[in-house]
């Protein structure tokens, strides 16, 4: 590596670092302040929130990564073009392919960062991401065990507790049941208990009655009981997620999945093949957005005013890039079988940076032969 090459990617990479730090703190703060909200409010711990903004920031790394790169790219190129280094290189014989050398090697550090993360990291936060969330929605204590406070854990659900004993029996409870169409079941007991069960957490009420009202009829149905079970558990169904999604599955299994994780997630080898891919994908939209924001300021040539005009025009670029991500994206979900699809935005980036680029080597030549048709 050059002189030059190991300069200019030393002042990408500082670059990168910098605008990378603030893009990242300004997604993650935005993200974490819904976040702390969400969390607060089901009573959880400021310990919990810390955690749980941990496991989100591998993904939101991901997804500022090309952008920090992009920026970095545009206001390297867009410094040395002002203060004349790119004409000086371009004078002793650099190319527009040759300057860019160092450019794609930025972008390929960047890819391998990329691919760490959408193939090791981001699953395995996403999965114990995951986890957590369906341990903090088995936590019922957090959820319910509130005494004196009328809850609504659910839509149709009253809950309510006189007091909790110190060793964790409750008293007085008051139990308000509005899912069943046409009828409202209400429960009192004295005293209950929580116990933890494999398919969910139930409450065991001690000398209590319930009360069927129908709402058709105005019948009322009154039942007493010594003991009786309610199910806590279908009350946060949907808060967990016991199966895993698509995005929680390591990549390895990906690659190759067997049939009890196709039977256990309801799916297919093509919706997992797709995953695989579009993970695959993802690191080569750095190099892209490394290579659109060089190539597209060396068009540009020498400004005292900037190449402002040539930065608006590399945001567009990337802009349309990102959309047939998204199309492409789309596409796919709804056909596997196109696959392939996935990677055509980061080829079609590649093949409109190299235009770019012999757009940049014709615009110099012209200017150095009608330069020498002057001094002639």
């Amino acid at each position: 590596m050059s002189r030059f090459d190991r300069y200019l990617l030393s002042q990408l990479m500082m670059l990168f670092g910098f605008f990378a730090l603030i893009l990242v703190s300004v997604y993650w703060v935005n993200r974490a302040v819904s976040l702390f909200d969400q969390l607060i409010s089901d009573g959880q711990s400021a310990w919990v929130f810390l955690e749980f903004t941990a496991l989100t920031l591998p993904n939101v790394i991901r997804l500022v990564l090309p952008v920090a790169a992009f920026v970095a790219t545009v206001y390297v190129t867009n410094r040395l073009s002002a203060e004349s280094e790119l004409i000086v290189m371009q004078a002793t014989g650099f190319s527009p392919w040759r300057l860019a050398r160092p450019v794609l090697i930025f972008g390929l550090v960047v890819a391998l960062m990329i691919a760490v993360l959408v193939t090791v990291l981001v699953p395995a936060s996403r999965a114990k991401l995951a986890e957590r969330r369906g341990e903090i929605a088995e936590n019922v204590a957090a959820n319910f065990l509130t005494e004196g406070t009328f809850l609504h854990p659910a839509a149709g659900i009253t809950f309510y507790i006189r007091k909790i004993t110190p060793r964790g029996e409750l008293q007085d409870i008051f139990l308000t049941d509005l899912r069943a169409a046409g009828q409202r079941t209400t429960y009192t007991a004295r005293r209950a208990i929580l116990v933890k069960d494999p398919g969910g957490p139930k409450l065991v009420m001690f000398d209590g009655m319930a009360q069927t009202l129908s709402t058709e009829t105005r019948g009322l149905a009154v039942t007493r009981f010594s003991d009786f079970t309610y199910d806590i558990g279908a009350l946060i169904a949907g808060r967990g997620s016991p199966v895993p999604t698509v995005e929680e599955l390591p990549t390895q299994a990906l690659i190759a999945p067997d049939s009890v994780l196709l039977a256990t997630m309801g799916t297919d080898a093509a919706a997992l093949r797709v995953e695989l891919h579009h993970r695959l994908s993802q690191p080569a939209l750095a190099v892209v957005a490394a290579l659109i924001g060089f190539a597209t300021l060396l068009t540009g040539g020498y400004s005292r005013f900037g190449l402002w005009r040539q930065i608006v025009f590399a945001v567009v670029l990337l802009i349309v890039v990102q959309f047939f991500v998204n199309g492409a994206t789309s596409l796919v979900t709804g056909a596997p079988a196109l696959w392939p699809v996935l990677y055509l935005p980061s080829l079609a980036g590649l093949a409109l940076s190299a235009l770019l680029l012999a757009y940049a080597g014709r615009i110099r030549k012209v200017h150095h032969e009608f330069a020498s048709a002057v001094a002639s």
